[in-house]
């Protein structure tokens, strides 16, 4: 038998995370629950999960999951589009993974690199950022129009946060595979990210499709507060009429509270 010798340190960490698995658990079975309700109703849900890189949606994504019925859930996670792609309406990519009544698709970035990653790095041109910046609200709108369910989830971790979560994919061989090219390029390219997002949560967050805000640079508010938010989303049979679902209002944001937020510390060069 391999006997495993630990730091205080490492015993320490491990309780700890084993204390916020726990305290999860009763969200996720809420989520289960919706889940059987989206089932039975014949629902469909997008959920959108967009940031800057190391944001830890990927994590908050795993943890919504991990107990769903995995017949009636799909990640999506799109690579670079194909030369056919190219020729296609931007939107078509998408749309080929949408949910059918009964399903829940989790977009791991989604339709919005168009207004984030892609002008940033010139991956598409000026009019192609303007013509999708015109299109995307009467798009959601009409998805939203004729029944799907889409909330828009952007995950703000500070720059700090994002370089210590970089050195960790740079150090450990466990995550070496989460380093990109262009997370190298994201911390001198912060400010960029930021006119981005400032614009996108501006001209794309609408009463009908808003944009909810949550900080992220600690991992098990970020996946509490997305669970709950997700939970007061829908009104599901069986509900809890016990767990707490009110919001931690210094984790989750509205956009004009973010823009808000954003103008005030701008000259302080400390935005999310």
């Amino acid at each position: 038998m391999t006997t495993y010798n630990l730091t205080d340190i490492q015993q320490q960490e491990a309780l700890s995370t084993y204390s916020e698995n726990l305290v999860l658990e009763a969200y996720q079975a809420e989520l289960v629950k919706m889940q059987q309700h989206l089932e039975n109703h014949k629902l469909k849900l997008i959920i959108l999960f967009e940031g800057r890189d190391a944001a830890g949606k990927g994590s908050v994504i795993g943890s919504v999951a991990r107990y769903m019925n995995p017949k009636h859930y799909r990640i999506v996670a799109l690579g670079k589009p194909t030369q056919e792609e190219l020729t296609q309406w931007y939107f078509q990519r998408y749309i080929k993974h949408f949910p059918h009544g009964g399903e829940i698709i989790l977009f791991d970035r989604s339709w919005y690199n168009r207004a984030m990653v892609e002008p940033v790095f010139g991956f598409c041109s000026a009019d192609e950022y303007k013509l999708f910046m015109k299109h995307v609200v009467p798009f959601e709108e009409s998805l939203v129009e004729q029944g799907t369910i889409l909330v828009k989830l952007y995950f703000s971790v500070n720059k700090d946060k994002q370089a210590l979560r970089f050195e960790q994919r740079r150090t450990d061989p466990l995550r070496q595979w989460k380093l990109s090219e262009i997370d190298l390029q994201a911390q001198s390219m912060w400010h960029n990210f930021t006119d981005v997002k400032y614009r996108m949560l501006q001209q794309t967050s609408k009463e009908t499709t808003p944009w909810h805000v949550i900080r992220s640079s600690n991992k098990h508010k970020a996946r509490m507060e997305t669970m709950k938010l997700l939970l007061n989303t829908i009104d599901y049979n069986g509900k809890s009429s016990t767990l707490n679902l009110d919001s931690d209002k210094s984790v989750v944001f509205t956009a004009e509270q973010e823009i808000e937020i954003m103008n005030k510390q701008a000259s302080q060069k400390t935005v999310y």
